[in-house]
């Protein structure tokens, strides 16, 4: 190692300010003359506008709230009739077969209604809307599949609703 091929350190010493006029950062030390910035603890958040109304509060908001809850993947009765034959069982697997989706939800499935049914499917592994669980009820074949995949909320308020007219 030789001292001249050595690399030059160029790094530039902070400029030490009111350290007296002759500095060339004295007096006012670089901050102006008055006002608020110009004084000791000078702090201001990054959104103050001077007192003028803020942007934040002349932007329109949106109302309301978008909720945290994962809600499941809806399917259409329309695209089950269409892609199922009769008596073809739907459930996760049959569902990725036939392209319906993509990959497995982790919030799960649920039939919505729109839609007839005219084939004998039984249906596992899904949620259904009340609609298409009246449709899937009415026929005879896929009756047991369809009260096997009621949710808890759904099979508590057809007890209550049996209790309410058992009462009456």
């Amino acid at each position: 190692m030789r001292l001249e091929k050595l690399t030059k350190i160029t790094a530039k010493r902070k400029k030490r300010v009111g350290r007296g006029a002759s500095s060339g950062k004295g007096t006012t030390a670089g901050r102006g003359t008055k006002g608020q910035k110009s004084r000791a603890g000078y702090n201001l958040p990054r959104r103050f506008e001077g007192g003028q109304t803020a942007l934040i509060a002349r932007i329109p908001k949106a109302r309301g709230f978008k909720s945290a809850k994962i809600k499941p993947v809806t399917i259409s009765i329309e695209a089950i009739e269409a892609k199922f034959n009769d008596g073809d069982k739907v459930n996760f697997k049959t569902l990725m077969e036939k392209n319906i989706l993509k990959k497995m939800p982790a919030q799960g499935v649920k039939i919505v209604g729109g839609g007839k049914l005219t084939k004998k499917i039984s249906f596992s592994q899904v949620k259904l809307s009340k609609s298409v669980l009246k449709i899937v009820e009415s026929m005879p074949q896929s009756n047991q599949a369809a009260k096997s995949n009621q949710s808890p909320s759904q099979k508590s308020t057809r007890k209550k609703a049996a209790s309410r007219k058992s009462k009456n």
